[in-house]
């Protein structure tokens, strides 16, 4: 089992910024991906960032350029830097891990994220 816990969700308005952390305990494959998917009301899950413990990095598009994935190996702790957020980034954002082995996916229990004025 693999327990993810987020903070650093909250209310911004546009153009500003947050840093969301998650931080991963439990039984940890040293290969593995940290990443952030969000879900905003009414639509499906969708990856956000996700890094990989061999240091590949991918972003959504939509994101690009804006948003900012990082690891730290060593405390098994992911963070996702947002800058200039626009209301189309609100959304419920939530941590995830996953492993090759076995197949492995787990999911933190979400922070949310509102970009309004």
């Amino acid at each position: 089992q693999v327990q993810l816990v987020e903070s650093g969700g909250g209310l911004v308005q546009p153009g500003g910024s947050l840093r969301l952390s998650c931080a991963a305990s439990g039984s940890i494959f040293r290969i593995n991906n940290l990443g952030w998917y969000r879900q905003a009301p009414g639509k499906e899950r969708e990856l956000v960032a996700v890094a990989t413990s061999g240091g590949f990095l991918n972003y959504a598009d939509s994101v690009k350029g804006r948003f900012t994935i990082s690891r730290d190996n060593g405390k098994n702790t992911v963070f996702l830097q947002m800058n200039s957020l626009k209301p189309e980034d609100t959304a419920v954002y939530y941590c995830n891990y996953y492993t090759p082995r076995n197949n492995e996916r787990y999911w933190g229990q979400g922070t949310q994220v509102t970009v309004s004025s």
